[in-house]
């Protein structure tokens, strides 16, 4: 028992077999390290409780989304031998984790919360490396600097209508009292993340949302009624408004996203592989190609070079570890050399749309021990970690003090990484 929370055999066997999933080990005895962790987790939430720290449907709906997304790809895409190995169906799976991602998520915000003000001098970073031994410094894994030039295929028009006239009939449907907008999302919408929950978004600001979307959803006013069709970045869309409240709304959507057409596609790559032979040829540079041709608003202003916000420091940088690029562009530039230009690809972008790609490759700065002048930053995120890895360590022990908590004797025999659980 922690506080008034319970922890069950029952759950530690649960996250035993999640780590045996997904290939985690455990340090130490799992009989005593599981419940612990468990057991710490409760104190964050009894905190995050007390400090009323709230996390959204719609984050919590997206996390297990990924999670359920991350163990089929597992067994390849076998919702049968999902379900085999889980002994549970995937709708079961999504409430079970529900709450489980949920406390998670609060434990995350609480933790946030508790090192947000913790900070660390540059003097502090370089003393701390001074005193590290040689053997001791962090590894800085092969970074890469990337551009692209990207072309969307074209799309027939007898597709457009042909998606159109689909997301008409739904209307109808709704309208006729054939059906429900929510089953017809569940059972048609393309996409994951909200398809699940009838094509609900949870209460959403304006500009979180595509600005066409969000100009149609934020103008409706009757539940009952459902959009015109509207076409986002996405795809297309019909949206019926569930509420408004403040400056959020909620609304369901069902989205259908027209098929590119092979031949399409053929003749976006056979574009791309002209403009990539006209820069090798020198008749314009990638980055005047970039600036005027791509249709990736995303890189198109920035001469095509790909950014990301660093997780560390929430800043925006053009450094990516191979890991964190997209698949496909990483596998083509994994082999290229500083300078060199791609042939044409196909891929699938981060709103899931069929895109075609050539890729310069920046700069690559291979892995390396890092150095107080060339990565002073990544030093500083370590000395930032560990600071608030003992601010969170010490916390734990004073909190452990203040609440209520009560083991099975069968754990008396166990070595704890913090004392005073037995009272």
């Amino acid at each position: 028992m922690v506080g008034d929370e319970a922890i069950l055999k029952s759950d530690v066997e649960a996250s035993r077999m999640q780590a045996a999933m997904e290939g985690r080990k455990w340090g130490g005895d799992p009989d005593c390290t599981i419940p612990e962790q468990i057991a710490v987790q409760k104190l964050f939430l009894h905190q995050a409780d007390i400090d009323s720290i709230e996390v959204t449907d719609a984050d919590v709906a997206q996390d297990v989304e990924q999670q359920i997304n991350y163990w089929l790809e597992m067994v390849d895409g076998s919702r049968e031998r999902l379900e085999e190995y889980k002994h549970q169906s995937i709708s079961e799976m999504r409430t079970q984790m529900r709450q489980e991602f949920k406390d998670r998520q609060k434990v995350q915000k609480m933790k946030m919360k508790l090192v947000e003000d913790i900070a660390v001098t540059p003097a502090e970073v370089r003393r701390y490396f001074a005193e590290l031994p040689q053997d001791s410094l962090p590894f800085v894994p092969t970074e890469v600097e990337v551009q692209i030039v990207c072309m969307t295929p074209r799309i027939e028009p007898e597709e457009i209508n042909r998606v159109k006239e689909e997301l008409r009939e739904y209307t109808d449907r709704v309208n006729k009292g054939e059906s429900t907008f929510q089953t017809l999302a569940r059972l048609y919408s393309e996409d994951p993340g909200t398809a699940r929950r009838g094509g609900e978004l949870g209460l959403t600001g304006r500009g979180t949302l595509d600005p066409a979307f969000a100009a149609v959803a934020f103008n409706l006013t009757d539940p009952k009624k459902i959009s015109k069709i509207v076409e986002s970045e996405f795809g297309f869309h019909i949206i019926q408004l569930v509420e408004k409240r403040g400056d959020k709304v909620n609304v369901r959507h069902i989205l259908k996203k027209p098929i590119v057409s092979d031949e399409s596609v053929k003749q976006a790559l056979g574009r791309l592989d002209s403009i990539a032979n006209d820069i090798r040829g020198g008749k314009f540079s990638f980055e005047d190609a970039a600036s005027m041709l791509s249709d990736d608003k995303d890189t198109r202003n920035n001469k095509g070079l790909m950014s990301t916000n660093a997780m560390q420091t929430g800043k925006a940088t053009s450094r990516f570890q191979l890991q964190d690029l997209p698949p496909e562009i990483a596998k083509v530039v994994d082999t290229m050399k500083v300078g060199q230009v791609s042939r044409a690809f196909q891929m699938i972008n981060q709103r899931g749309k069929t895109v075609c790609v050539i890729a310069k490759l920046k700069n690559r700065v291979e892995g390396h021990k890092a150095t107080i002048t060339e990565d002073f930053q990544v030093m500083k995120e370590v000395v930032l970690g560990k600071r608030r890895d003992e601010k969170l360590h010490q916390w734990v022990v004073d909190k452990i003090k203040t609440v209520y908590t009560r083991l099975n004797d069968n754990y008396n025999g166990c070595k704890f990484e913090y004392e005073g659980w037995f009272k």
